[in-house]
């Protein structure tokens, strides 16, 4: 089995050995240079990409800042997935941090998947479902830690990002700015 193949079986539930070499071959190599950009913001997201290495950056510009929603890595999925469904507008702009290699799956052929595996609205639940519960708790880590629990916790399940990315990105990721991160850093340093 392949890294992509166990990769979607373990993201969208048990797959019968054709239906998961059907779904892989729909996926294509697809390499973003650091800097380079997946999506930006008010284009049509077309795609779904599953991160073999690197890592992208998600974020939204406002007025006077940029907040960063996630960092995606290795061995997750990346989208915009309310552009992706339901062919609205990104609401995300998705930037390459590092050189980046993917597998991605146009919207066509995404789209061609009921059709080829009778159990994937099942199995397609399943996955939206799983990015649903990691926005549950995203929400819910934000309500009830404190920006020093935010930080532990993050670093703990994290620890290669912090030499990977700007801390900036970090930062607004985790709902601080780059002076309390500086500050809640250094104490976790001491």
């Amino acid at each position: 089995m392949t890294e992509l193949e166990q990769n979607i079986k373990s993201y969208f539930g048990v797959f019968q050995k054709e239906d998961l070499k059907t779904v892989s071959s729909l996926f294509q190599l697809e390499t973003i240079k650091k800097g380079d950009y997946f999506l930006k913001t008010g284009n049509q997201c077309n795609k779904l990409s599953f991160i073999k290495s690197g890592y992208l950056r998600i974020y939204k510009t406002t007025e006077d800042k940029e907040v960063t929603q996630w960092i995606s890595t290795p061995s997750y999925f990346v989208t915009d997935l309310s552009s992706l469904l339901f062919n609205e507008p990104a609401r995300w702009t998705i930037q390459a941090l590092t050189d980046t290699v993917l597998y991605t799956i146009n919207r066509t052929d995404y789209e061609k998947i009921g059709s080829l595996v009778p159990q994937w609205h099942e199995l397609e639940k399943l996955f939206i479902g799983k990015c649903f519960a990691i926005l549950e708790d995203r929400i819910f880590s934000h309500l009830s830690m404190t920006a020093e629990e935010r930080y532990e916790h993050f670093f703990e399940n994290n620890k290669e990002l912090f030499n990977q990315v700007p801390l900036q990105y970090i930062a607004s990721m985790l709902g601080m700015t780059p002076e309390t991160f500086s500050r809640v850093r250094k104490k976790q340093l001491l």
